[in-house]
């Protein structure tokens, strides 16, 4: 079976299974100024695709109802969801079916950094710490800046890769 028919069967066994390989749940750990804490948690969950296959992302949008597709990098397209109401309904969507490589525990480690902002942990320095802690251990497993001593922080970058 082609992959246009593949496509045509968009259901969720396949888009976790597409998610397995092409998805990424991503925490960002920003430098805002205004914040309460100096720090905001900026959850994320996208999956890219080369533009030639933008309408994959599109169906994925319809099929969840929420999220954006919108250009990632040069002909790189993405389907991404922001905010926290849809990543509730993102987790509860994995969960109910969930993925089978690697990805699983990223995804474990994400869905915990959404519970403990839904109980508005991240609004307090230690909560704040768990989550970066979390967050490092996710995807390439980078230290946030958030972790590191205040003397190494740079005021002049604006956002830190988790």
């Amino acid at each position: 079976m082609g992959a246009d028919n593949q496509q045509e069967r968009l259901n969720a066994e396949w888009i976790t299974g597409f998610v397995d390989g092409e998805g990424c749940f991503y925490v960002g750990i920003n430098r805002v100024e205004k914040a309460r804490l100096g720090w905001q948690v900026l959850p994320e969950f996208r999956v890219v695709q080369h533009k030639r296959d933008e309408q994959i992302l599109e169906r994925m949008c319809s099929y969840f109802g929420f999220g954006s597709v919108e250009v990632n990098h040069g002909d790189r397209k993405e389907f991404r969801v922001r905010g926290l109401d849809n990543l509730n309904k993102l987790v509860e969507f994995f969960t109910e079916h969930p993925l089978h490589t690697k990805k699983r525990m990223d995804f474990k480690l994400f869905s915990q950094v959404i519970d403990k902002i839904n109980r508005k942990e991240h609004l307090t320095k230690d909560g704040m710490k768990e989550i970066a802690e979390i967050a490092s251990r996710m995807n390439m497993k980078v230290i946030p800046r958030f972790l590191e001593s205040s003397e190494t922080i740079r005021r002049g970058r604006e956002t830190a890769k988790i």
